[in-house]
């Protein structure tokens, strides 16, 4: 039996070809590498979502949220919440540094390479190779 997914949002801040992740601290995905992100509070639309939980993780204050991808998430046998993700692209200031807060720890900014080699979700690593392919095409 599935309950209806929770909504939640991430957001992904890129600079010079690098992606800004964080570890997560706790489930889901407790431990990984991932865009900074969570759960919508109810009311909140899902890039109302994405900003406000980049800035509880990062610090960062963003803005203009485009949606670049959705997925629905299903857990898996021991993680049996259904989460409906939606990644937004969002802008920052460049000279403001994350600060890791919340549920986030070890904040970085990553190639899509260095990405390929950390322990991060299936839909973190997609998003930024399919950002990367587009980012060369500037």
């Amino acid at each position: 039996m599935h309950s209806s997914p929770q909504a939640a949002s991430s957001a992904i801040l890129e600079r010079d070809g690098r992606f800004l992740l964080i570890r997560r601290k706790n489930p889901p995905s407790a431990d990984l590498f991932a865009f900074p992100g969570g759960r919508a509070e109810p009311g909140e639309t899902p890039a109302d979502t994405a900003l406000r939980e980049f800035f509880e993780e990062t610090g960062i204050v963003a803005r203009n949220p485009v949606l670049f991808a959705t997925y629905d998430l299903n857990g898996d046998k021991d993680d049996t919440r259904h989460f409906f993700l939606s990644v937004f692209r969002i802008e920052a200031d460049a000279d403001i540094e994350a600060i890791a807060a919340d549920d986030a720890t070890d904040p970085g900014w990553f190639t899509v390479e260095e990405i390929r080699n950390l322990p991060c979700p299936p839909s973190v690593l997609e998003c930024a190779e399919r950002l990367a392919v587009i980012g060369t095409g500037r």
